[in-house]
């Protein structure tokens, strides 16, 4: 298995200090997050550790998106439900809040993709369809 693109001293240098159960729970992340870094950079035919070796991208680039990505899914938490703002009512028995990551697990946000160059793009296809029938009567710009 390839080497994760960060450690947990990256995380502590780049974010902050992280607690033991942080650091228990980033040794787990580190791997995962490089792994899925790796399988996006595939799904888009790119190689991100033959990118980082030829120089097309830094490995600091890359070690900055794996804390990034490590450092928000560590926010999340994991007793509680991850709300990043929450409301209250009283007498009209209002409650309301917004999920920090909706449906839970890890994301790596298009800003990232795009940092690491490895942004899917949408293809545009075109089809020559025959128009013959119509070059009959052209625009008469009516």
């Amino acid at each position: 298995m390839p080497d994760p693109f960060a450690a947990t001293g990256d995380i502590a240098a780049l974010w902050r200090p992280l607690t033991g159960d942080e650091i228990t729970r980033a040794n787990a992340l580190l791997p995962v997050v490089s792994d899925t870094l790796r399988q996006a950079a595939k799904d888009v035919d790119r190689d991100l550790d033959a990118m980082i070796e030829s120089g097309d991208i830094l490995a600091n680039v890359v070690k900055s998106v794996t804390v990034d990505v490590v450092a928000r899914t560590l926010l999340t938490s994991t007793a509680d439900e991850p709300l990043t703002q929450f409301s209250q009512g009283a007498g009209g028995y209002t409650v309301s809040g917004s999920f920090l990551v909706p449906g839970g697990g890890l994301f790596i946000k298009r800003e990232e993709l795009r940092r690491l160059g490895i942004l899917h793009r949408q293809r545009m296809t075109m089809i020559d369809a025959d128009m013959g029938a119509f070059d009959e009567k052209p625009n008469q710009g009516n």
